[in-house]
């Protein structure tokens, strides 16, 4: 994190500030105690993380002040973004994340809401809070705490620099892991038990399977016999069976016997009927033939009408289009006529034109002359205008320029005039935008307290579905003790049933007893199960109505981001409305100085001097406009006689060309009256209008008579029906006797065949009367063997669940084997999770980690001391040594501890023997090297440093020493800060930002 800006807004002691860090590499921040020096480094961290020295959110406020505002931009991985954190007093604040794009602007990246937002600038940065101040920011008194702390100490602080108690937790957890492991071998290992009881029962069940299948197969043999009885009394019942069945056949041949000769009398009947209706119509044969003959003769005269019809409707179209034709040609001729006539009488007109215009030649040569006299005048005014045309338009253009200068003072008046109509509409707007904010204000704070009850919905819904798990889990393991019991029940109630914990035969008494303790067991169970289960119940609708209340107050609160940016929104524009005060007084004394110089004329002197020197100039030449454009005037109005002059000479020419048109037009229009009157006496289309008349009258066509002829018709038009009727009654009459003959025919056949069929149904009344009914008999066989073999079923379904207990004994090995598996692999997973409690232990992981980093912390910290001593101090830390008590003795037992010793060209010393200057670089050193490391692990790059070590500590040499050191690490990082109250540092860094502390809050300003 490179930082390139920061704005202050009344933060802590700083009213309104900006500091620009671009192009400072190493700053000094200098100024007296309490100016603000570290209130630009809270600043920092509040804007980023929301963080600072203040005991509370609201004390970062400057006092006297409403809300708080920092903008803090910085480059980070190429890439710059900026991040805008703002709190109103007595209310939450709001966080803005944006990011630069490629056109210079920046661009909102936010998330949703303020912890998401401040997430993903945690992610960018790849920083957090404590990691910061613990690498980038080197506090004041924090150099030596790592070095003054006992060697036991030490690997506790850099455990707690390195964030190592997560692992604690982690430890807890498998712990917590292995716990449950083991009681669950513990109860499997209790299950086996009662399996291997179950498995003991195998040979006595296979016992009573053998002695079973004898029984079933003596069954069997007397069921086989019994079948056969029974075969053979139902082949004598089939024989009486068939004799009965063709009984019955022949009783129903006969009866539908009856049924076709009742059916074949109605048909008779019917064939009856119409033959009767077929001989009536035959009777009427000659009148319909005369009819229908009649009706050919109509037709045929119809059919000459309409010929006669289609030939006069040709002729009458063919005389309507001649008639047309004739129309057409009188009208364009008498169109031609009107032409003519109407050239004519223009002519005429063009002539009675002529002759007026020719009357006034006389008075036109006099006003020829006036207009030379008058032409004269105006060429001598026209040689006075050229000497004074250059005149005029310097006056002119002189005027336009005053004109301008006061149009522009006008114009910047009537601007100021808007503006200040505009800032008169933003004050008086201002109580409105106030009671907006506040409303605005009020519906924000509501739903940051619906915020802070959503938070505890979803906490209480988190405690709810916990509870629910626990209530679940618990269900399951009084189910599976329920199981467990039903498994001890069906051991004890086997006959010579061992105790389950002691193994020794149970008599009746103490059998009886531990099933009803068993059976009580399950009961409590099965109670505890039930009260279980309405609780879980209770639980989920309680979890449904937190479910419906949190949807509720998302909905609700999806408003709250849009209210927040509006009221930061109106409290920007009523800030800036405010502002609008003192801009309305500079714009009223400067439209009162325009409205003065307008009314006094105090603009364009020079301009109004040259104005005056040319009017007087103008004067003296005695050039008046008036006149010459009077004479001008003259001259425009007399130039009509050489207009007039030249109408003259046209109506003479035009004179001689309308006398030769008279003529010819004369002759054309006598022309057209003659052919007119030949068109309606003795043309063509007249004499074949005259042949198509002829024509019509000579086809004698009558329409009444034609008219009369098809209502005839129409009328007729039965006798054809009629006659086609006749025609197929003469065709069908004989079939229809026919077939009556045919009916009768088959009457007698069916008739016939009646009698026969009750003969044979008498003969086979008597045949049954000979069989025995063998029914009684097969019915008690089939009662016998309905017992044998409910007998044989209850034996085979008795080998049945024999079988099933075979196959529940196998399903009990297997799950025997399950078990033992199952118990294997749970103390495999019991000795993991120890060894990973163990491994994320102080001695496992942690250690391991210390002792991994260490060499790393080792080397950074001797190449930075290098570059401070010039390779006079070396480092080393030593993470085991011999106890005291064991010193000297054979293979003896090494204790952790992290000591440091420092060795220089002299040898090895301890740390309290080295001068000041020498320690300070060692902690220094020590402490840099630290930073580094935890912004790596962070995954960071170290880019800014800020030492904050109280320099007033410092003699003169150690100022030096310590700037020297600075200087020396300066080439590693992109910005390097020093916070000190010392003169003294002033000179000794490229750049310094002085920090003073005003009645108007804490300045600035950055001095090279």
């Amino acid at each position: 994190m490179i930082p390139l800006q920061l704005t202050l807004k009344n933060f802590l002691s700083y009213r309104q500030v900006t500091l620009d860090f671009r192009g400072l590499h190493t700053a000094c921040i200098c100024g007296a105690n309490g100016a603000g020096k570290s209130s630009l480094l809270e600043a920092i961290t509040w804007a980023v993380w929301g963080q600072s020295r203040a005991a509370t959110e609201d004390d970062v406020i400057n006092a006297g002040t409403k809300d708080v505002r920092v903008d803090f931009t910085f480059c980070s991985d190429d890439q710059t973004y900026r991040i805008i954190r703002s709190r109103p007093r007595g209310r939450s604040g709001s966080l803005e994340f944006q990011v630069m794009t490629g056109d210079g602007r920046f661009r909102a990246i936010s998330g949703k809401g303020v912890k998401a937002t401040q997430q993903q600038i945690i992610e960018t940065l790849k920083l957090d809070y404590d990691t910061f101040v613990n690498s980038a920011y080197l506090r004041q008194g924090r150099a030596d705490e790592f070095m003054l702390r006992r060697p036991t100490e030490r690997k506790q602080v850099l455990a707690d620099l390195l964030k190592l108690d997560h692992y604690e937790v982690l430890s807890q957890r498998a712990k917590d892991q292995a716990k449950q492991f083991k009681a669950e071998v513990e109860v499997l290992e209790a299950t086996l038990g009662p399996l291997q009881g179950r498995l003991g029962e195998r040979g006595e069940i296979i016992e009573k399977q053998e002695q079973l299948g004898i029984q079933i197969e003596g069954l069997q043999g007397e069921q086989e016999k019994l079948k056969g009885e029974r075969t053979h009394l139902q082949k004598e019942e089939h024989s009486r069976q068939y004799w009965e069945n063709q009984l019955t056949w022949q009783q129903n041949q006969c009866q539908q016997l009856a049924q076709d000769c009742d059916r074949l009398r109605q048909e008779i009947e019917q064939f009856q009927q119409r033959s009767r209706g077929l001989q009536q119509l035959v009777e009427q044969g000659p009148e319909i033939q005369a009819q229908y003959e009649q009706l050919l003769q109509l037709r045929q005269q119809e059919q000459n009408f309409a010929q006669k019809f289609q030939v006069y409707q040709e002729l009458q179209q063919q005389h309507q289009q001649l008639q047309q034709q004739l129309l057409q040609r009188k009208n364009e001729l008498s169109l031609s006529l009107g032409q003519e006539q109407t050239r004519l009488a223009h002519l005429e007109q063009q002539e009675q034109e002529i002759l007026g215009i020719l009357s006034q030649e006389g008075e036109i040569r006099a006003a020829l002359e006036q207009l030379q006299r008058s032409r004269q005048r105006l060429q001598e005014l026209d040689a006075l205008k050229l000497e004074v045309s250059p005149l005029l338009e310097q006056r002119h253009r002189l005027g336009m320029e005053v004109e301008r200068v006061r149009a522009r003072y006008q114009a910047r008046l009537e601007q100021l005039q808007v503006t200040k109509g505009r800032i008169e509409e933003q004050i008086s707007a201002i109580p409105q935008l106030r009671q907006r904010i506040l409303s605005v204000d009020a519906q924000v704070v509501a739903l940051e307290k619906k915020q802070v009850y959503r938070e505890r919905v979803h906490d209480k819904g988190q405690e709810r579905n916990l509870f629910r798990s626990r209530l679940e889990e618990q269900e399951r393991q009084n189910e599976q003790q329920i199981g467990e019991l039903q498994q001890k029940l069906d051991l004890l109630a086997v006959q010579g049933a061992v105790c389950p914990l002691c193994d020794r035969a149970l008599d009746e008494d103490h059998r009886r007893h531990v099933i009803e303790k068993t059976q009580a067991q399950q009961e409590q169970l099965q109670k505890q199960i039930w009260a279980i289960r309405e609780d879980m119940a209770t639980c989920e609708r309680e979890l449904t109505k937190l479910r419906q209340e949190y949807k509720q107050l998302e909905q609700e609160l999806k408003v709250h981001p849009t209210l927040t940016q509006e009221r930061g929104q109106l409290e920007a524009q009523l800030e800036h409305s405010c502002e609008q005060y003192e801009r309305l007084q500079e714009l009223e004394e400067e439209m009162s100085e325009l409205e003065r110089s307008l009314t006094v004329g105090g603009y364009a002197l020079e301009l109004h001097q040259e104005l005056h020197q040319l009017n007087e100039r103008i004067v003296q030449l005695n050039y008046d406009e008036q006149t010459h454009a009077l004479v001008q005037g003259e001259v425009k109005q007399r130039q009509w006689a050489e207009i007039k002059q030249s109408k003259i000479d046209d109506a003479k020419r035009k004179q001689g060309e309308l006398a030769r048109q008279r003529p010819q037009l004369c002759d054309r229009l006598t022309q057209i009256q003659q052919q007119i009157a030949q068109l309606e006496q003795n043309s063509d289309l007249q004499r074949q209008i005259q042949q198509v008349k002829a024509q019509m009258s000579a086809l004698g066509y009558n329409r009444q008579e034609h008219s009369h002829l098809t209502e005839t018709l129409r009328a007729m038009q039965g006798a054809e029906l009629r006659y086609h009727q006749l025609k197929q009654a003469q065709a069908e009459l004989p079939q229809v006797q026919g077939q009556e003959e045919e009916k009768r025919q088959l009457l007698q056949v069916r008739e016939q065949d009646r009698q026969n069929t009750g003969q044979e149904i008498q003969q086979l009344i008597s045949r049954m009367a000979e069989i025995p009914d063998y029914r009684p008999q097969i019915q008690a066989l089939e009662q016998t063997l309905q017992e044998n073999r409910q007998a044989l079923d209850h034996r085979i379904a008795e080998q049945g669940r024999l079988g099933e207990q075979l196959r529940q004994l196998e399903h009990y090995e297997q799950e025997y084997k399950r078990t033992q598996e199952k118990i294997q692999k749970v103390r495999q997973q019991y000795r993991v999770y120890q060894e990973l409690s163990q491994a994320f232990g102080k001695n496992g992981i942690q250690a391991l980690m210390i002792e991994n980093i260490l060499p790393q912390l080792e080397a950074e910290t001797n190449q930075i001391l290098a570059r401070l001593t010039g390779n006079q101090l070396h480092v080393q830390f030593i993470t085991q040594k011999v106890s005291k008590s064991n010193q000297g003795k054979k293979n003896a037992k090494m204790i952790d501890t992290l000591e440091i010793l420092i060795a220089d060209a002299q040898g090895t010393r301890a740390y309290e023997t080295y001068s000041g200057g020498e320690a300070f670089r060692i902690n220094f050193s020590i402490r840099l090297a630290l930073a580094r490391l935890l912004a790596q692990r962070s995954g960071a790059s170290l880019q800014m440093l800020i030492v904050d070590e109280g320099f007033g500590t410092q003699d003169g040499e150690g100022c030096d020493r310590l700037i020297a050191a600075i200087n020396a690490i300066a080439s590693d990082f992109a910005c390097i800060l020093a916070v000190t109250h010392m003169p003294q540092f002033k000179e000794a860094f490229q750049y310094r930002i002085e920090v003073q502390k005003t009645e108007q809050g804490s300045q600035l300003r950055v001095l090279s």
